[in-house]
């Protein structure tokens, strides 16, 4: 199976909580927690689609588009 290229993030800041969760699974340290505590894409080209950060997320505030989508 191909894999697909990741395109961008779509993040519910209304969602999240800041507890950091995706940032601690990222492979490639691509999110970060603002001066908010709400997560961002801090390197978004770094991102290699793994959707770890989608599964792990409790409050399903992030997604990751891929070219499929």
């Amino acid at each position: 199976m191909a894999k697909l290229k990741p395109k961008g993030h779509q993040i519910n800041r209304e969602w999240c909580k800041g507890c950091g969760i995706c940032v601690h699974f990222c492979p490639r340290k691509v999110l970060e927690l603002d001066e908010f505590d709400k997560v961002v894409a801090a390197r978004p080209q770094d991102c290699v689609g793994c959707k770890l950060c989608e599964l792990r997320c409790p409050d399903l505030a992030i997604e990751v588009r891929t070219e499929q989508d």
